[in-house]
């Protein structure tokens, strides 16, 4: 009786504790939504929530700590630092979207062909993406940007040519999976031509996975443009953009002030971490995924 009630005792514990991980997993998922949407919002909204212009220049405020006419501080110029973060964020979001949109629109596209067509074809895309992997996105940047010229078009253009084999990768393995689901075959019997059950069928059940390797492809594209724009191979000055202000920061720091490098830093490092979770909650959620 007693090896029961232990047996129910496991059980019940166990139930509990997989309410409790996935209690615990929508919290993290909400907060880590809420940190995006905000961010997001930030930069929509910057003319609204910006105190000054982001590249009016004031040499009678230069290097000032966070006060009442400037919260955050100012830069090496007098540019209120916290107009510029906010304004920064356009050019921070809107590089990484059209990066990770690019490649997993290009990356679908070619894994579900792959999978459908097999054979020579099939060959053919895996080996070009094993090709492409082969190559770091910010070697690619450097030799676009020695063939084409330094800037955000080109950085974003590399960037996609260079996250494209991470999300077809995946995306092929799960669609050669889905290919191999009754449901195709029977859809076959039918008479239905491929490109209808690819377009109607496989990509609208592969769209889950798409969406989680999507965001965190973003947080990580965000990070990498970041990253160009610190060598100087993407944003320009005087534009105001998270990675660009993280390396014009680093003269204030030999001078004592830190804030334009820190804020940007830290701003950077929080919404790579919140797209981070975002996209593991969402695994979980959607796809079943319990790591």
């Amino acid at each position: 009786m007693s090896t029961y009630r232990l047996a129910g005792l496991t059980g019940g514990e166990g139930r509990f504790g997989r309410a409790r991980a996935l209690a615990r997993g929508r919290g993290v998922l909400i907060a880590a939504g809420s940190v995006v949407v905000l961010v997001v919002l930030a930069a929509v909204c910057a003319p609204l929530l910006a105190p000054y212009d982001p590249d009016a220049v004031d040499p009678f405020a230069v290097y000032q700590g966070g006060s009442a006419a400037h919260w955050l501080g100012t830069d090496d110029t007098g540019r209120d630092i916290l107009s510029r973060l906010l304004y920064g964020a356009r050019p921070s979001l809107l590089a990484p979207a059209v990066v990770t949109l690019a490649a997993g629109t290009a990356g679908t596209a070619l894994a579900v062909s792959a999978a459908w067509l097999g054979g020579w074809y099939d060959r053919l895309v895996s080996g070009l993406l094993d090709l492409v992997f082969g190559f770091p996105g910010l070697v690619l940047a450097v030799v676009a940007a020695a063939a084409l010229g330094a800037g955000l078009g080109v950085a974003m253009a590399t960037l996609s040519l260079a996250y494209l084999p991470y999300i077809a990768r995946t995306v092929r393995g799960a669609a050669l999976r889905e290919c191999r689901m009754p449901y195709v075959s029977a859809l076959r019997m039918l008479g239905m031509s491929g490109w209808r059950i690819c377009l109607r069928h496989l990509v609208p059940n592969l769209l889950p996975l798409v969406l989680v390797q999507l965001t965190t492809a973003f947080g990580y594209a965000l990070l990498d443009v970041a990253a160009f724009s610190f060598i100087g191979l993407g944003t320009q000055p005087p534009t105001a953009e998270w990675g660009l202000m993280v390396a014009n920061g680093s003269t204030g720091i030999l001078a004592g002030r830190a804030e334009q490098s820190l804020y940007a830093g830290l701003v950077i490092v929080v919404f790579v971490v919140a797209c981070n979770l975002l996209g593991s909650g969402l695994s979980q959620r959607l796809l079943g995924d319990d790591r």
